[in-house]
């Protein structure tokens, strides 16, 4: 269960910005505690002082922010944030000399964000990609991760493994999202496991969203978290948390916009894939202790298998490399799992598994040209079919050497 978490790092504006720096805990306080729009506003009024000759500015913007928490405190008792910013204040107006009489001003305007129509009106920390446009200049960067088939792993570096785990593995397990996939042989006395069961924790973010179950299993792909909900709760971000059905019983996508973030839930045949862009940040805000997740690390060495299709097969390679040709044109490593698949299944819907990741891919890597991923038998890997010809003219130590220049 999650008791507290941090604001995100984007909306950290630098250890002078907000006079509190307080774990934010999972108390269950009034929405109508307007603590979060009081911080907005005093980070706005504060963004651009700098040394010395700030003073006034600076007393000014502590004297509307006092007054803003002190119109709001009645719907905020027992709200840790708000009495950590109400001390916070008296110590930065001690500090700087600051009289509490005095004039108080509006939030300072806010610039337009680059090649935006209007200004940025408000600091909404549930909007991750509008809020890191903001404080950086650009948009934020996203990785995309990928698990389907036997299962297949698509990691964040986009290296490609093909894994023999059975049991619960975690794809995820950071400070915002927990997902762990489930596996179980593919058919009776085989090595090949499909994934049958995923549980997608989204973890409680104040001012955002409660904590939110999604789980999917083998024919129930439902279209609502485990409570029935479709959004993230009645916190007043919660709208920042939602999921639609794309193709009933087929394909979900969840979008949660306060980590800049979204996944894809689908089932083809008799196994279940999962897909998702994160935000940089968000993908890689976990510790060392975290550091199992197979869309991080890839799979462990021991359960790593080779996709040729060896030994015997329920459906001949041939007739599997037919089927997969008709979805997947290039030869890449989507091809080559579809292939593998097909054959250890003899089920041609696993053609659809494939196909479904490479869709994925496409929306939601952030390089097109890192679409197509190809490997050999013996790991060495390339995404640039240009370079198809030298794979078989060079070993792959040099090939490293190259690909770094």
């Amino acid at each position: 269960m999650v008791t507290e978490h941090t604001l995100p790092r984007n909306l950290q504006q630098g250890e002078d910005r907000l006079p509190f720096r307080h774990p934010i805990p999972s108390l269950s306080v009034s929405s109508q505690c307007k603590i979060l729009r009081c911080n907005s506003e005093y980070v706005a009024a504060t963004l651009h002082l700098r040394g010395p000759e700030r003073g006034a500015a600076f007393c000014t913007a502590l004297r509307s922010y006092s007054l803003c928490t002190r119109r709001t405190a009645r719907t905020c008792r027992g709200d840790l944030a708000f009495h950590s910013a109400v001390h916070g204040i008296e110590d930065l107006m001690i500090q700087n000399n600051c009289s509490k009489e005095g004039p108080t001003a509006p939030p300072r305007p806010r610039p337009a964000a680059p090649n935006a129509a209007h200004g940025f009106e408000s600091l909404d920390i549930c909007d991750y990609e509008r809020s890191f446009l903001y404080k950086h200049g650009r948009p934020p960067g996203f990785q995309h991760c990928a698990a389907f088939g036997d299962p297949h792993i698509r990691t964040f570096r986009d290296d490609f493994h093909t894994c023999r785990v059975e049991g619960s593995w975690p794809l995820l397990d950071n400070d915002y999202l927990f997902v762990q996939a489930t596996s179980s042989p593919v058919a009776k006395g085989s090595n090949a496991t499909v994934t049958s069961k995923l549980t997608i924790i989204f973890k409680n973010m104040k001012e955002c969203i409660d904590q939110k179950v999604y789980q999917a299993e083998l024919d129930n792909l439902p279209a609502a978290f485990q409570d029935g909900s479709t959004d993230g709760g009645a916190l007043p971000g919660g709208s920042s948390l939602s999921i639609r059905e794309r193709s009933p019983g087929r394909h979900v996508e969840i979008r949660a916009g306060y980590i800049g973030t979204t996944i894809a839930v689908r089932q083809a045949g008799r196994q279940l894939s999962f897909s998702i862009r994160a935000a940089e940040e968000v993908a890689g805000a976990f510790t060392e202790e975290q550091d199992l997740q197979l869309c991080v690390g890839g799979c462990p060495h021991s359960q790593r298998m080779s996709r040729s299709p060896r030994g015997r097969g329920r459906l001949p390679a041939e007739t599997a490399r037919a089927l997969c040709r008709e979805m997947l044109p290039v030869e890449d490593v989507y091809f080559q799992s579809c292939v593998f698949d097909v054959v250890t299944s003899g089920d041609a819907n696993f053609t659809m598994a494939a196909h479904g990741a490479l869709e994925d891919a496409r929306l939601f890597l952030p390089d097109a040209e890192k679409l197509h991923i190809f490997q050999a038998g013996g790991g060495c890997q390339l995404s640039s079919p240009s370079f198809l010809l030298l794979l078989f003219l060079l070993p792959c130590g040099l090939w490293a050497v190259l690909l770094h220049f």
